[in-house]
């Protein structure tokens, strides 16, 4: 295994047990739940770049052994909605958002999360596009499902948009059964409970198993 080039001993431990439930001879045990194949990897968001590496890594050795991972980038997905809604809405947006903001931050903030909130919140947003992403790579390639992996990152550009505990709720029951493994910047509160970014009231009920 390549060792990480930014070491981060709680990370590693947290990969390397992932590496070693997904990989194991009666398929990926990263849940004990039955047809429940999500997970998640907690890290510290001023760890960000150490779990690139770690993400690297294990990239790198699954398919070596012949998996496919499919990385999804959240804040690609939260870029192309906003440019969906068209140069005039942006500009509005962010010259009304630049006013308030100048009067009140608070102000400018919570315009701002009523504005893209909306665009990405509930089973037709955000977590509708990696469901499509996921379904048509299972669609296109339905013999590999049982050696593919699907990383979801850069969570920390849904903040304060968003949580994402609401994401792995929509997209349960629409991934084709192939095991997603979330990576989630904040704060462990609880052995189910953790705050996004360390930042929002800690959410206590999260299904998925948390590494590490």
């Amino acid at each position: 295994m390549t060792p990480p080039l930014f070491p981060s001993s709680k990370l590693h431990e947290a990969f390397t047990a992932l590496r070693r439930d997904l990989i194991h001879e009666d398929g990926p045990q990263i849940s004990t739940m039955r047809n429940y194949r999500f997970a998640i990897v907690q890290y510290e968001p001023k760890t960000e770049f150490a779990l690139r590496q770690e993400v690297q890594t294990l990239t790198h050795d699954l398919q070596a052994i012949g998996w496919i991972v499919l990385s999804l980038d959240l804040h690609t997905l939260l870029l192309h909605r906003i440019r969906a809604q068209g140069d005039h809405w942006l500009q509005r947006v962010t010259e009304t958002e630049r006013q308030l903001a100048a009067r009140d931050p608070a102000r400018g903030l919570k315009y701002l999360k009523d504005k893209i909130a909306p665009l990405i919140e509930g089973p037709g947003g955000i977590a509708a596009d990696c469901s499509r992403l996921i379904c048509d790579h299972a669609d296109r390639n339905p013999e590999t499902i049982a050696r593919t992996v699907v990383l979801i990152g850069r969570a920390g550009a849904l903040y304060p948009f968003y949580r994402s505990s609401a994401l792995l709720r929509h997209l349960d029951g629409h991934t084709r059964n192939v095991p997603v493994i979330l990576l989630y910047p904040g704060e462990r509160c609880s052995p189910t409970g953790l705050s996004f970014m360390g930042k929002l009231a800690a959410d206590n009920d999260y299904r998925p198993r948390i590494y590490p």
